[in-house]
């Protein structure tokens, strides 16, 4: 049984008694695995290490919890307009300007109750029944259920870690076809940390020209945690000429430890924005007005906190890919970016636990590792990149050097 099936299970059920029909729009989909996987392990309490979400544990900084209380003292407790506050479409121009050398007017920005809902509100206002969405493998699991709620179809080729795992201009010339809409771009990536220089993004860029329906969604939201001097490149910088089919998002939830906020946005033409803006207005309307206030405070304010927090990750991602690399089975690359380890285990699959249980897949790995070593990672499957385990390390030092003793002594237990 998969790590979903008993949600699964609980929803046939719940049908089955007393009658309840869901739409056929969410066959197949259900609960993010990753958030199954949190679910479960808290769920067994006690010492259960959880290192499957990606949620920095870092404190919001000072000056921006202030702004939002000042902002609620001021009375900014009432609706916000739908495409965002004037001081935030202000606060967002101008870090465009700033780190991303774009020149955008409020009419290109629309925010969102987090980068996720922007990115829903861009496939919903864009895909027809059957148009095609290009995300490379490994993915953040959640676009293909955003395509999919969306009526669209997800082309998937899956990208080979000797290249970074980065998309390469002849992987996707080949998935393009006719009905192709978007190529969803993220980096640094979720899972494994992958990132694009400028020449990289030119010679994708190169391929798309010559497909003008193909649009670009750059998920940027790990922009600020790059590593070993990298300098982040964004579609609509290093391809002007793209750019006027180019929607990057961002947003203040993982650089700025404010993923409780839930403030997100896209950047892009104003048309699209404009379709954008009327799925909103029919979900959430405008987000949280205090988050809003909070989330420019934290782009104009002073940015030493983004060097700040790096050097913590970068320290903690020193920890954990030289700790499990140095485990028999285990082969662990420090990522260029974002705070994951995604970590190879085909040393471990097929090897058999000492209760007898046969380790097939990394899905069994991961429910091994949570039931004996109660560690909660997720399995490279559920990213469309079976044969690795993606370990969150946006979590105290000593939380993660016990997560990597803990690895290592149920590796070392296995029979050999």
């Amino acid at each position: 049984m998969s790590m979903t099936d008993t949600t699964g299970a609980t929803r046939a059920a719940g049908q089955a008694s007393y009658g309840f029909r869901a739409a056929r729009r969410l066959g197949g989909i259900g609960v993010s695995e990753i958030l199954a996987i949190g679910a479960r392990a808290q769920a067994m309490g006690g010492d259960v290490i959880v290192l499957a979400a990606g949620e920095p544990d870092l404190p919001t900084p000072a000056h921006i919890r202030e702004a939002a209380a000042a902002a609620v003292e001021a009375g900014a407790t009432r609706y916000a307009p739908l495409t965002g506050t004037a001081a935030l479409k202000a606060a967002i121009i101008a870090k465009h300007a700033r780190d991303n050398r774009l020149d955008l007017t409020p009419a290109n920005i629309i925010v969102g109750s987090g980068a996720k809902q922007v990115i829903h509100n861009a496939l919903m206002a864009t895909l027809d029944e059957g148009d095609e969405v290009i995300v490379p493998a490994p993915f953040w699991t959640s676009y293909l259920d955003q395509v999919a709620l969306a009526g669209g179809r997800v082309v998937s080729p899956r990208m080979r870690a000797e290249d970074g795992f980065r998309l390469t201009p002849e992987a996707l010339a080949a998935a393009i076809t006719p009905k192709t809409r978007w190529l969803i771009l993220n980096a640094p990536s979720n899972p494994c940390g992958a990132v694009y220089s400028a020449s990289d993004l030119k010679a994708l860029a190169a391929v798309l020209c010559d497909h003008p329906q193909v649009w670009v969604l750059s998920d940027d939201i790990y922009e600020h945690i790059i590593y070993d001097g990298r300098r982040f490149a964004t579609m609509a910088e290093a391809a002007p000429d793209l750019a006027d089919r180019v929607l990057t998002v961002n947003g203040v939830s993982k650089a700025y430890a404010m993923t409780g906020w839930r403030i997100g946005w896209g950047a892009g033409p104003a048309p699209l924005i404009q379709a954008m803006a009327a799925v909103q207005s029919q979900s959430t309307s405008g987000a949280a007005t205090p988050s809003q206030a909070a989330a420019a405070a934290a782009l104009d304010g002073p940015q030493e906190v983004l060097a700040d927090h790096l050097a913590v990750f970068d320290r903690r991602r020193r920890l954990v890919t030289a700790g499990l690399d140095a485990i028999d089975g285990i082969s662990c690359p420090a990522p260029d970016g974002a705070f994951y380890a995604f970590a190879d285990i085909g040393g471990l699959i097929g090897r058999t636990t000492r209760s007898g249980t046969r380790l097939g897949d990394d899905r069994a790995v991961a429910r091994w590792l949570l039931d004996e070593a109660r560690i909660a990672l997720v399995p490279g499957a559920a990213f469309g990149s079976p044969g690795h385990l993606r370990l969150s390390f946006a979590a105290a030092d000593e939380v993660l050097r016990q997560a990597i003793e803990r690895i290592g002594a149920a590796v070392a237990d296995l029979p050999a």
